[in-house]
């Protein structure tokens, strides 16, 4: 074990942060997961924590991999997975494995289901870093940002879009964010957002105009935002509008000051997502109001760490690339918390590191050892300076 964690380098305080997040999540899913089996009838709320031991451990695993890597590792792969992942997108709207009226799961074999936009969103926002982190950037032209960065920005989204609106609001939302913190000119980001105002109109009226040739959740869309506009009815009425914010609610009010106890929620057994979209909720229930807040204060901490590690890391580009691939992580948990609580309407994005899901497990793991290998590469640089000016 000693030597193990000889091998571990970079940010100390992200690696203690992401592996307790990492573990309290055993407990949450074992607790949540009891509704899986009771619907599925399969499999005991052990399987599922067997599964989830096995994403969290290849996650832990690609984590230790990847801060291994220099950063100039993750610009070269984003120019080759770029292309290959928008044919997979493609591949996936067109093909992919149907679920709530959604293509977006493809079936690998031996892996199970793979989510490609998850993975595209996090070589989105690679690939982002290394456009923004140029030199010349700010005085490239519009055509020529269009031809080289914009263009791909617009295919990864737009096949997104169709099937995943809040993936692919907060993909869009998080390249514009790093345009702003690489000061990008604000009359070119005016122009790009034009571009994408005009074509999410288009597709919704392709959608309108061929409702049965494209797998879209339009419905669904109007459906969430509905469902949230009517969601200060009482009663009866308001469980069938908006049955799984409703006890989401039940949850939260239920675990109060004291919690029920870790394994003694109710409101799992009606929730039908209550290890993944709905977890903070039950996390409320069982762990009271204060865990809740230890939760929100984690990744309040990690957030901290992301902004120390681009702070101190030596090149423009290492310090877009860490807040490129770190923002996401909070402003998922945050989208994911501010739907339990009746925030804003329905999303589906899971919570980093607690919810389950092989694919969105794997790339949080990936993008953290991302950020590990841009503090692990700062502190050799500082170390070999400090050693040349010693010598000198």
């Amino acid at each position: 074990m000693m030597n193990f964690l000889k091998k571990i380098s970079g940010d100390k305080q992200l690696w203690v942060y992401t592996t307790l997040l990492m573990l309290f999540s055993f407990w949450i899913i074992y607790s949540a997961s009891s509704n899986l089996s009771n619907v599925y009838g399969k499999f005991s709320p052990s399987f599922y924590v067997f599964k989830h031991f096995i994403h969290i451990s290849v996650g832990f695993f690609i984590m230790f991999i990847i801060h291994k890597k220099n950063p100039n590792f993750s610009s070269r792969l984003s120019i080759i997975a770029i292309p290959i992942l928008s044919v997979i997108l493609l591949y996936t709207l067109l093909k992919g494995s149907n679920i709530n009226s959604a293509s977006r799961w493809l079936q690998v074999p031996l892996v199970g289901s793979v989510q490609p936009s998850a993975i595209a969103f996090l070589f989105l926002m690679m690939f982002s870093a290394r456009f923004f982190g140029k030199k010349n950037v700010n005085r490239m032209s519009f055509s020529e940002a269009f031809k080289s960065f914009w263009i791909w920005v617009y295919i990864i989204v737009g096949l997104v879009l169709p099937t995943n609106l809040s993936t692919a609001s907060l993909m869009f939302l998080m390249v514009l964010l790093v345009a702003f913190l690489a000061s990008y000119p604000f009359i070119e980001m005016l122009k790009v957002l034009g571009i994408g105002f005009i074509g999410f109109v288009f597709l919704i009226l392709v959608i309108k105009a061929f409702p049965n040739q494209l797998s879209h959740r339009l419905d669904t869309w109007q459906g969430r935002i509905e469902r949230y506009l009517n969601s200060t009815k009482d009663g009866e009425e308001e469980i069938k509008i908006n049955y799984q914010v409703t006890h989401a609610k039940i949850a939260i009010a239920q675990g109060g000051v004291f919690g029920f106890r870790p394994g003694k929620s109710v409101q799992k057994n009606f929730l039908p997502q209550s290890v993944s979209d709905f977890i903070f909720a039950i996390i409320i229930e069982e762990y009271s109001l204060t865990g809740g807040i230890i939760i929100l204060f984690l990744y309040f901490l990690l957030a901290l760490r992301f902004f120390f590690i681009a702070k101190k890391a030596k090149t423009t580009y290492c310090k877009l690339l860490v807040l490129s691939v770190g923002l996401p992580i909070i402003f998922q948990a945050f989208v994911n918390m501010s739907v339990a609580v009746n925030l804003i309407p329905v999303t589906g994005q899971p919570l980093p590191f607690l919810s389950s899901g092989g694919t969105a497990i794997g790339v949080n793991s990936f993008a953290i050892g991302i950020i590990l290998g841009v503090s692990r590469y700062t502190e050799e640089e500082e170390k070999k300076d400090l050693k040349d000016y010693v010598v000198a």
